[in-house]
């Protein structure tokens, strides 16, 4: 570990041990070594009670910025205990993206109370971006922008940029419009330090840069980034008219969000969830998927229930049951995984599931083989019985193909039905595998056994 770590660590302590003795004094110098990033995860880790007076005595100036990076329900915690005047004070050197962030953390009322005491800029562009809808590029663009017209010099430009001082954050080139502010393509910056400012804009607009309808979702943004390596992109209404702009960093929010969803949804939990939120809250919140996971335990319980009189004569069966249950939920789990991944990304639709779902079930009947022999024979060598060999190897076959069947299936049904594959896959899978391979095992065994 290096020593720059070693010293975080041991400031971080101090800082912590401060928060306890709620010395605030102390809390306020000691916060100062931070960045925001660092201090929203302070904020994230620590009990609402010490986290109310850690907030407290952080520096107003950089209350703003850490907002931005602290999850949903932690920031709505903060942000209720600030007066709307308070907000304004600490959000009012952000860029509009990340005020619109804070601004959808606002419960109605408050947001509104909220929007309408921002300086007349930032208020016109928040009301803009909240009139979309939050996971479009509508809901995730900047308005801070800059655009030139096509038919002006460089030199023109170059005054023009003297004159506004600042570039907008992650500005490494300029956007292109024709008089009607329609979007024509891209200037990058460089031309104009290279080129004689007397060349006029067009000569140098570059149209790689695709502009993203204000309507698209944001999943469909990040694929777009993705697949064309952009640094930024254009937003532009039905009229090919500019709005704002979308740049990697907010793209890079997509996809940590995304992958955080996809691994809390998982387990049925919320990735905007405090760790300390209340107890009552949390299961409340966990609750209803126990009780379907409840659901689909009594579900698989009456089918063992079908063949109780078979599992009391042959006590093996109830030793090797579990076997077959854990291979076709792990299976299943594993095309899940690829089908849920393949969705997330957009390479996966109509036009290809079909292709998909025959792999993935050819894959299913490779492996029911192959684990059908080793298993098989591991169970004629255990209980010296071949007819229960047979029936097992049987099973696992049977199991293992339905379960990459189903492990496939599920997630694009759950799709066209417009629910989150991510969310429902696990249990209506875990279902599937053990209800239907206790079915399968224990309904051979009856019919051969006894």
């Amino acid at each position: 570990m290096s020593n720059s770590n070693i010293d975080k660590k041991i400031i971080t302590d101090q800082l912590l041990n401060a928060v306890k003795d709620q010395n605030l004094e102390l809390i306020s110098s000691l916060s100062n070594q931070f960045v925001a990033e660092e201090l929203a995860e302070l904020l994230e880790s620590t009990p609402p009670k010490e986290r109310s007076v850690l907030w407290s005595a952080i520096a107003a100036e950089i209350q703003g910025e850490i907002l931005t990076h602290l999850n949903e329900e932690v920031r709505a915690n903060l942000l209720g205990e600030l007066e709307t005047h308070e907000i304004v004070e600490i959000t009012e050197e952000l860029a509009v993206d990340d005020i619109v962030d804070i601004a959808q953390s606002l419960e109605q009322k408050e947001q509104i109370e909220f929007v309408e005491s921002l300086g007349e800029e930032n208020r016109e562009a928040v009301q803009m971006v909240l009139a979309f809808e939050e996971n479009t590029a509508g809901g995730l663009m900047s308005t801070d922008f800059i655009s030139v017209r096509a038919d002006i010099t460089l030199g023109v430009v170059l005054r023009y940029l003297r004159q506004l001082g600042d570039l907008p954050p992650s500005t490494t080139a300029l956007l292109v419009r024709d008089r009607d502010d329609h979007y024509v393509g891209s200037l990058q910056l460089r031309y104009l330090l290279t080129h004689d400012e007397d060349s006029e804009v067009h000569e140098f607009v570059d149209q790689a840069v695709p502009a993203i309808n204000v309507y698209t979702s944001a999943k469909e943004v990040a694929h777009l980034f993705e697949k064309q390596d952009l640094i930024f992109a254009p937003v532009v209404d039905d009229q090919n008219r500019i709005l704002g702009r979308i740049t990697i960093d907010d793209v890079v929010d997509i996809i940590r969000d995304e992958a955080e969803h996809e691994r809390m949804a998982s387990a049925g939990l919320d990735e905007d969830e405090d760790i300390f939120s209340p107890p009552s809250r949390s299961a409340k919140r966990r609750t209803f998927w126990l009780g379907i996971n409840l659901l689909t335990a009594i579900f698989a319980s009456i089918v063992i229930g079908l063949f109780d009189a078979s599992i009391e004569k042959v006590v093996a069966l109830a030793v090797l049951m579990p076997i077959i249950a854990s291979m076709g939920g792990i299976a299943g789990t594993q095309t899940a995984t690829i089908v849920i991944r393949a969705l997330a990304t957009g390479k996966l639709g109509k036009s290809n599931s079909r292709s998909l779902l025959i792999k993935e079930s050819t894959v299913g009947l490779y492996n029911g083989l192959i684990w059908a022999v080793l298993t098989g024979a591991a169970v004629m060598l255990w209980f010296q019985d071949w007819q229960l060999s047979a029936i097992f190897a049987t099973a696992m076959l049977v199991n293992l193909l339905a379960a990459a069947f189903a492990g496939a299936m599920i997630p694009l049904i759950l799709q066209r039905m417009r629910i989150d594959p991510a969310l429902a896959s696990g249990l209506m899978l875990t279902t599937v595998t053990d209800s239907l391979g206790f079915f399968v095992f224990l309904g051979l065994a009856t019919i051969v056994l006894l």
